[in-house]
């Protein structure tokens, strides 16, 4: 064998071999934090849309979340985690169908909301398949207007008394949980309209809350 491929063997093997003591590692030491209760702090990115019927050119708006969450072990393999996140939602309109005042510029929805999830954790390993519903609080809500001349009114005066308080829904995704620390992705769909007086459920029409999020959290 050419010294040159028999190198590259060995580097591969050690290579190998190193990797799998890592997951190894990994697997142990996250099967030990696994059956310990635990508390932490996370955040992270929301892309958020409401998937509007009747509007063109529909995008997501990106947002934060951040909170507290808690990991209790009911078994070798699952958990139930707990959650209070604050967390923004909403989405960009570029123009409705059919309704005159929002034809000149792209409306933003911001919605911020308290939500609280309650997730079953199943866990491979350093990986966990959470899943479960929640529910969330409206703290507060705007709908503005951008126009073409970047000024900015109220479409309607839209405010937080126009939507429903209460939104709940499913939520579903993967974490990375490793010695105290979790790096996931979650998706969030909500079940219940969020449109509450006839105004807002003219221009909302129907729509839901839909959140796919990314985060880091800090376990103790």
């Amino acid at each position: 064998m050419k010294p040159a491929k028999k190198s590259i063997i060995n580097t591969w093997v050690t290579g190998s071999l190193f990797t799998a003591c890592l997951l190894t590692a990994a697997f142990s030491a996250n099967a030990q934090d696994d059956r310990q209760f635990r508390f932490g702090v996370k955040g992270g990115v929301n892309v958020s849309n409401l998937y509007i019927d009747e509007v063109n050119d529909e995008k997501s708006k990106v947002g934060l979340h951040a909170g507290v969450w808690m990991k209790a072990p009911i078994g070798e393999f699952f958990a139930i985690q707990p959650e209070l996140l604050w967390s923004s939602k909403g989405t960009k309109i570029g123009t409705y169908q059919n309704i005159p005042f929002a034809q000149d510029g792209q409306v933003r929805f911001n919605l911020n909301y308290v939500d609280l999830p309650v997730l079953a954790s199943l866990t491979l390993g350093p990986i966990s398949i959470q899943a479960g519903p929640y529910v969330s609080y409206l703290f507060n809500a705007n709908v503005k207007n951008l126009k073409q001349d970047l000024t900015t009114d109220s479409v309607l005066e839209l405010d937080r008394s126009d939507f429903n308080a209460v939104d709940y829904g499913l939520a579903g995704g993967l974490a990375l949980d490793i010695k105290g620390f979790q790096i996931g992705l979650r998706y969030n769909y909500g079940l219940r309209e969020i449109g509450k007086s006839d105004i807002a459920g003219q221009i909302t029409r129907n729509a839901k809350n839909s959140v796919a999020q990314a985060f880091i959290g800090i376990g103790f």
